[in-house]
Formats: C-alpha cells, sequence, structure tokens
C-alpha cells in the first residue's frame, strides 16, 4: 500500500483531516509507516482516542498491508502551535 492510498483513506474518514505519510528515518521496509494527521474531529479527544480513530479510518489495512503506523495526531490549533 503506498502513502498516497493510506493518505486518501485517513481522509476519506476523518472530515477536513490533513494527512501526510512517509517512510520513518532509517525504515526500508515499505509496510512500516509514519504518519502526520491534524483533524478537527480529535478536538476534545484523549491521545488513545485520536489514534483509534486512525485506526478505523485503516480498518483492515492495519493488519494486512501495514506492519507498523508510526502516528502523530493533532487538533488544528494544535498544529498551529506547532508552526
Amino acid at each position: 500500500m503506498n502513502h498516497e492510498e493510506v493518505e486518501r483513506l485517513i481522509e476519506s474518514e476523518l472530515a477536513d483531516a490533513e494527512v501526510t505519510v512517509s517512510q520513518p528515518r532509517g525504515v526500508d521496509d515499505e509496510d512500516h509507516l509514519a504518519a502526520t494527521v491534524v483533524s478537527p474531529e480529535f478536538e476534545g479527544e484523549s491521545l488513545v482516542a485520536q489514534h483509534q480513530l486512525v485506526y478505523d479510518a485503516l480498518g483492515e489495512h492495519m493488519t494486512t498491508d501495514i506492519h507498523a503506523l508510526e502516528l502523530k495526531t493533532y487538533t488544528p490549533e494544535e498544529a498551529a502551535n506547532r508552526a
């Protein structure tokens, strides 16, 4: 599964999400990915709940196509404060 496909899956399930998917540093394996997701759906949610929303968006791909996912999630406000 390529990076663009993963981005599209997450964006299709999380309203107004901005998603960037890449290869983690030092990893040469296509089923190990790193994703940064910014979505207003994360407002008021715990970090665990935010990550669960992303895992739910990826569905069965988390067990069939993606071996590991390094995940960073932010609300739009948190993302703006990081800039």
